[in-house]
């Protein structure tokens, strides 16, 4: 293993802005593994930080291709983690919404096209990102749908789900996206929690990646094998609103398999305490996404279903 300082931004009056990552191997420019790009990513470093660990055990007792190069970046934002910071403390910024960059233009700009620059020539490239709504996830891999996702490589994962996600214009400038425009194949791994630590969500989501490096001679070690991924959509899932404002009671967590008509959660006046509205399934099926917030506006997306129509096994 070698840890490289990948890229710096000099100040003048603090510490200098740093990016390191760890390289494993020599060769072919096999496998790229990114994680936190924002401050509240506490998860997706973990879980980068423990897949060092591994990798270089691994590394040591000659388990890894000695033809291959993986490299690690645990976090790409280390400045606003120090602070508790989801985006770039000086202008609120986010790196995920700025590559490719651009190396004349604002601070996350130019830390973009500064590290895109180095990673754009990996053949294989894992994200380990957060959704922009704060909530839980069912484990997943999420690829965009550009034209150059590989769908069939995502299996390798052994996660339960792969999700197409049908680009918005805004999704043009993360990583996931251009890593693929840039002929990289390119999956974001997405856990339970973001902003607190979950040792066996990080652990599903270490040994998928394993699996994968496996699948693709990266690695001599057998791995346990994964789960038959069910593929669709981010536009199949069902989406559930509430009509209110208040303290949001929730009664089920992401994962969970529900009925038609069950009740998932509670509205309550934030100052009286009275239940203001219930909120109940539309469909049979899956909670693959759940709002984690203590509060919650009108219209926000707070369940996203999963029917039982596209799920694996009969609800």
């Amino acid at each position: 293993m070698k840890k490289e300082l990948l890229y710096t931004i000099p100040s003048l009056y603090r510490d200098d802005f740093r990016i390191h990552g760890y390289r494993f191997g020599q060769g072919r420019k096999a496998l790229c593994i990114v994680g936190s790009m924002r401050g509240n990513e506490y998860q997706q470093l973990y879980t980068c930080s423990r897949l060092v660990s591994i990798l270089k055990g691994l590394e040591a007792d000659g388990s890894l291709s000695s033809e291959d190069e993986i490299l690690v970046i645990p976090a790409l934002n280390p400045g606003s983690m120090n602070i508790e910071k989801r985006f770039w403390p000086k202008d609120n910024t986010d790196i995920n919404r700025m590559f490719p960059g651009y190396r004349l233009g604002e601070t996350t700009q130019r830390v973009a096209a500064g590290i895109f620059n180095q990673i754009s020539v990996y053949e294989n490239g894992i994200q380990f990102p957060s959704f922009y709504m704060p909530g839980n996830f069912s484990s997943h891999v999420r690829i965009m749908k550009t034209g150059y996702e590989n769908v069939e490589k995502a299996r390798a994962f052994g996660l339960p789900y792969i999700v197409l996600k049908v680009p918005k214009p805004y999704d043009t400038t993360t990583l996931n996206y251009n890593w693929q425009i840039w002929e990289t194949d390119a999956f974001s791994l997405y856990g339970t929690v973001t902003d607190s630590i979950d040792e066996a969500s990080a652990q599903e989501l270490i040994q998928s990646v394993l699996r994968f490096l496996k699948a693709y001679g990266l690695l001599k070690r057998e791995i346990p094998a994964g789960m038959d991924s069910i593929v669709f959509t981010d536009r199949d899932l069902i989406t559930l609103r509430p009509k209110t404002s208040g303290i949001f009671r929730c009664l089920a967590s992401a994962g969970a398999r529900v009925q038609k008509g069950q009740l998932l959660a509670q509205i309550l006046d934030a100052c009286e305490g009275e239940i203001i509205e219930e909120i109940r399934s539309s469909d049979s099926g899956i909670l693959f996404f759940t709002h984690n917030r203590p509060l919650v506006y009108a219209n926000t997306a707070v369940f996203k279903l999963l029917s039982s129509s596209l799920a694996a096994a009969p609800i």
